[in-house]
């Protein structure tokens, strides 16, 4: 259960390639799928649909190690993401932190919101407290 969970909002993206791909659900997927793999990730499977106007396309890949999971609004130039690595097999943090670095740069917004979530723990919990006698 112990993983790393990155979520980010990503505002005014900005380029050609970067507006295009927020309407592409091919050129996303091929380019999530690429981000993924270069970051040494394992691709189990994906799935891109596109929504009708003003476009957008939500997308997920599921990696052996957990997910990528995306949402455009072309509208707004903006992206919703997430990346969750478990690290049950190892700490895939590393792996997790270069896919979204790769995207960011991809997908180039102006202005970015994000945060890291640490789920799980590894090793032995602590003692529950004492219970409090009624």
């Amino acid at each position: 259960m112990n993983g790393l969970h990155l979520c980010a909002e990503w505002h005014d993206c900005e380029g050609e390639r970067a507006l295009a791909l927020l309407r592409d659900p091919d050129g996303l997927r091929q380019a999530s799928l690429a981000a993924t793999r270069a970051a040494g990730l394992t691709v189990v499977g994906d799935l891109f649909h596109a929504f009708p106007a003003p476009g957008g396309v939500t997308g997920v890949v599921l990696l052996a190690e957990s997910h990528l999971a995306l949402h455009t609004w072309p509208e707004l130039a903006g992206v919703t993401l997430d990346v969750y690595v478990c690290n049950r097999s190892g700490d895939h943090s590393r792996q997790a932190r270069q896919l979204l670095d790769t995207l960011r740069l991809l997908l180039r917004p102006v202005r970015a919101e994000e945060r890291e979530i640490m789920r799980g723990a590894l090793g032995p919990q602590p003692a529950a407290p004492p219970a409090i006698p009624a």
